[in-house]
Parts: structure tokens; sequence; C-alpha cells
């Protein structure tokens, strides 16, 4: 008898320590979220971030914060969210530079892929290879014989040391044999302005600001970095097309990922979210705007896009001898 209240008490106490267990995960979100990433305030991924935490505020009922965390290609971003409690409540919104700061930083604290629980992305988006409206060069064959003929003259400019718009240009380089110099600033932005300043030769910048300056006539826009060409600039030839380079291919995304270990009802209901976010018509035509495809993909997938995107940036970094600052 006594054994049996014993089993009892103890399937009582199990069934309620279950329930708790559980709860966090039934009632989420109770407070505040953190949304933080790893780039300067008003730029690409900063835009995005808002753009999602805004609307995913309504469908989960709670405010979300977005908290801009610069540095070192992204990864002061990442190390903060590797280490938070994995209860959901602190989200990351990632971008193409989580890849390469691996590549870039051999001290890293914290693993790049296991560390992080993969959500979904939202948008991906090629790059623009553009000069000033005045430059001499009217094509990227222009611009490449150039670059043979005299290794080193032409000065790039990129949003810093790491950043996607870094490593797109050094693999470039890498394709094709030549060497640019490169000159690093604090922000997309700020490099941008720097090439309508004349400061250096030309940049690969993301197609939402550079589509501007496109369109109003003070950059021309030699190639687009994606294997087909960019639905807003449709005159804009690819990189194959004007070099010749038949397998060249860089595409940046955004996504969201937060802290290994979140509960799996969590995940899923952050999942479920992101993608209704996503066809949200206002959202959906931001994010065009911006120079997206808006397309959200399973966790798993994302997963593997970023390990296999680490391999290649790993090639990159190493045979192009590119060091952190």
């Amino acid at each position: 008898m006594r054994r049996k209240i014993i089993s009892i008490l103890a399937g009582v106490i199990a069934f309620t320590l279950g329930g708790q267990l559980h709860a966090p995960a039934q009632d989420y979100p109770t407070r505040l979220i953190k949304m933080v990433h790893g780039f300067p305030p008003g730029g690409n991924v900063d835009i995005i971030a808002r753009l999602l935490a805004n609307e995913m505020q309504k469908g989960l009922g709670q405010n979300l914060v977005v908290e801009p965390r610069p540095g070192l290609a992204a990864s002061v971003a990442a190390e903060y969210v590797a280490r938070a409690e994995p209860d959901g409540y602190t989200l990351l919104t990632v971008a193409s530079a989580h890849a390469a700061a691996p590549a870039l930083y051999k001290n890293l604290k914290y693993r790049p892929v296991e560390d992080f629980d993969w959500i979904t992305t939202a948008s991906f988006y090629p790059f623009l290879i553009c000069v000033r409206k005045d430059s001499r060069f009217q094509t990227l064959a222009d611009l490449l014989k150039e670059a043979k003929a005299k290794p080193g003259s032409l000065n790039y400019g990129s949003a810093g040391v790491g950043s996607i718009l870094h490593t797109t240009v050094e693999l470039l380089s890498n394709v094709t044999q030549t060497k640019f110099t490169h000159v690093p600033y604090r922000g997309e932005a700020p490099a941008l302005t720097g090439l309508l300043s004349g400061d250096f030769d030309f940049i690969a910048a993301t197609t939402g600001p550079a589509t501007i300056h496109v369109k109003s006539g003070e950059f021309r826009a030699l190639a687009t970095t994606g294997k087909t060409r960019w639905t807003e600039l449709p005159d804009v030839p690819t990189v194959n097309e004007a070099a010749g380079l038949k397998d060249f291919e860089v595409i940046s995304w955004t996504g969201l990922a937060t802290t290994a270990g979140v509960p799996k009802p969590i995940l899923g209901r952050l999942y479920a979210e992101m993608q209704r976010v996503i066809r949200v018509p206002e959202v959906r035509e931001k994010l065009q705007g911006m120079g997206g495809e808006v397309r959200g993909i399973e966790p798993s997938e994302m997963r593997d896009l970023v390990s296999r995107q680490m391999v290649l940036w790993a090639k990159v970094v190493r045979e192009q001898n590119i060091q952190a600052q």
C-alpha cells in the first residue's frame, strides 16, 4: 500500500513538473523579445530587422525591440545570442556575413552552426558591381582588363573587413586572378558615400541602396552577382554575361536564428510567424523593393546554407590571404 502511495505521488510530481517545463513553450511569449543584429543602424540588415520585428510583434502579441551590436563581421552580436538563455526571447537577425566570420576570426567564442537554432530566411539578394557615373569603366570587362594590366592599382570600397561586400570582391579577384586594393569603411552607407565622392574606383553593394543611385544616374552598374539578371535593373548583365565567369554567383541573404536549445514548440511558433510575416503584402513589397527575393526556407536548409557558405569563404580568405583587423 505504502509503495503504491509513493508511486502515485511520484507520478503526480512528475506530471506537475512536466507541466511546468512545458508551460513556457505553451504560453510563449509572455514578455518583450530582443532582436539583435551585428550591423550599424540604418543599414540593410537593420532596416530588414525592424521591418520583421514590427510585423512579428502583431502576431506574437509582445513587443520586439531591435538592438544593433556591430563589430567583427557581425560576430559580436552572434556571440551575444549564442550565450543567451535558450528561451526564445533573444533572436538574431542573421545575414550571410555570419558564414564569413569564422574564416576571418580564428578565436570566435561560439560555434557558428552548432550554437544556434536556425529558424528561416526572409529574403535573398544579389550585389551590384558599381562605378561612379563619370568612371572610365563602361563594362566589367574593361575594369578587369585594367586590373590585370596594373595589379593593385584599382581600389574598391566595402562595409569593412570581413563584410560580405569585401569578400564578394575578393572572390571576384580570386576567380579572375586579379588584384585590387581594399578601402574598408564602417558600414555600407559610408562606403556608398565614398564612391559618390570618388574616393575609390568601384564597389560591390547590396541591390537595395545601390539601385537608388543607379536609377538616379549617380552610379553605373557594371554587373549583378546573381546567376540571372535582377528584375529591377534588367539591362544590367550578370557577371557571367559581362566577364564570361560561368560559375560565379554571390547571393546574400537575411534571416532569423536564436540560441541553440530553445524548446521545439517555441521554434515552431517563430518559424510559423516568420512565414506569416513574409507573406504580408506590405512586408513582401518592402523586401522586394530592397532588392530581395522573398523566400523562407526550412530550418535544416538554413543550417546547410550556412555550412556551405562557410566552406566557400574559408577558401577565399585562405587563398586571398585576407587578414582581419
